[in-house]
Parts: structure tokens; sequence; C-alpha cells
């Protein structure tokens, strides 16, 4: 029983160790793009990084022909917090909100 609880603290020792950002690996990797009418992805790695992306041509063939891109990623902060950034890029620009990002004026 001593052995075994000593087993246990040695393993929650090693999973409460820190990643170190360089050996970060990618646990999964979807890609949808074969160059007609937008794409998407998704992208999560061992480090707590995720990526998520869509992207559509809007008014396609038109003069006002656009692509526009939803997305978001979050990441781990050095504070144990969680950062996630939601954004959209379009004939409009880049517009990206997070709890964490200031606001514009109302």
């Amino acid at each position: 029983m001593k052995s075994f609880i000593v087993f246990a603290l040695f393993v929650a020792a090693a999973v409460a160790l820190p990643v170190d950002e360089k050996d970060a690996i990618i646990e999964q990797y979807d890609n949808n793009n074969i160059g007609v009418n937008g794409y998407n992805y998704k992208l999560r790695t061992s480090n707590g990084i995720n990526l998520a992306e869509d992207a559509v041509v809007k008014n396609e063939g038109s003069e006002n022909e656009a692509l526009e891109v939803r997305g978001q990623f979050s990441y781990p902060g050095a504070d144990g917090v969680i950062y996630t950034v939601t954004y959209v890029a379009n004939e409009n620009g880049f517009q990206a909100s997070g709890a964490h990002l200031p606001q514009p004026p109302q």
C-alpha cells in the first residue's frame, strides 16, 4: 500500500510539471481546404492552445466578392487563466472580442 501511495505521488508530480513550450506537440489537426468557396481548420496542441477557423466567400463572382473568416483561439496564460479570443475578419476589417480585451467605447 505504501509503495502505491509513493507511486501515485510521483505520477501526480509528473503531471503537475509545466510543459515546456518547445516540447508541445499537435494533438489534433483537421483541415478542409480544397481551394473552392472557403476553408476551415481546427488545431489543438499539448500545451493547451486551441484554434478553429471557418472562411466563406461572400458575394461570389460579383464586384463585392469578399472572404469572411470567423474563428477563435484560446491559450493558457502564465497566470493559469484560459484566454479566449473570438474574431471575424471581412470587408469591414478584423474585429476581435474576448473578456480580457479592451472594449470599444459605447
